[in-house]
């Protein structure tokens, strides 16, 4: 019998999420002073409230990926090459976005913000005239936009002028970044970008279907916060 006190992967997820506004923080100093160490830090946070979900399950396989995660941050870190897997970060994350969003856009799958949807509102909100649609369209445009900042990330990385990838192979680059600029949106613009479209998204999606009743905004972020795990796999949508 299980104890009711036992963690459970959303749980987790809700306690650690306030840890994930740490991560640019961190992200940008360790940018800025050129520390290692909080960049260092800023990868090590961002892993773990990543993983926390499968770390609450106290399987040994989670926790072995996040101690060998950890070691290679560290032996990257001994070598000065933390930087560059911080720079590397938001790409992955964007990729990450991108196929979790695009994956559910295939036949017989429920586009990942129908599920959304589903789970907050419940099943018979889909139902409603022009809500299915705009379900898919939003997911449509959640894949192209983290798809697209992806590219312009990669571009970033390897343009960027001093330490880009492409001058530190010694290979011309068809465009000159600052390496201030391309820091500063990597690590902090790129989010802001996030940040306001879900905001305007929010404020168009109550103008376009405004014969309905939508959830604030601080619901529907703590709400997807608490399900993302199971949203992302599509399972238990109802499920608090």
């Amino acid at each position: 019998m299980s104890s009711p006190m036992a963690a459970t992967p959303t749980s987790t997820s809700r306690r650690w999420l306030p840890l994930m506004f740490g991560y640019p923080v961190l992200a940008m100093a360790g940018a800025l002073t050129h520390r290692q160490g909080f960049s260092l830090a800023a990868c090590a946070l961002l892993l773990t409230v990543l993983m926390a979900p499968l770390l609450a399950t106290r399987r040994a396989l989670p926790w072995l990926a996040w101690l060998a995660a950890l070691a290679v941050m560290g032996w990257l870190s001994l070598r000065g090459m933390v930087g560059l897997l911080l720079e590397g970060v938001p790409i992955a994350v964007n990729i990450l976005l991108a196929c979790f969003f695009g994956r559910t856009l295939r036949a017989g799958q429920v586009p990942l913000i129908a599920r959304i949807i589903e789970a907050l509102e419940g099943p018979e909100r889909l139902a409603v005239p022009g809500v299915a649609t705009y379900a898919r369209h939003l997911t449509w445009f959640w894949a192209l936009l983290t798809a697209t900042q992806a590219m312009v990330l990669a571009v970033l990385l390897l343009c960027a002028e001093p330490g880009g990838l492409l001058g530190m192979l010694h290979i011309a680059t068809p465009w000159t970044v600052p390496a201030a600029i391309a820091q500063s949106y990597a690590h902090v613009g790129g989010y802001f970008l996030i940040a306001g479209a879900f905001l305007l998204e929010h404020l168009f999606r109550r103008w376009h279907l405004r014969h309905i009743r939508h959830p604030r905004l601080h619901e529907l972020v703590m709400g997807v916060a608490a399900r993302w795990p199971r949203l992302v796999r599509g399972e238990d949508l109802a499920a608090p």
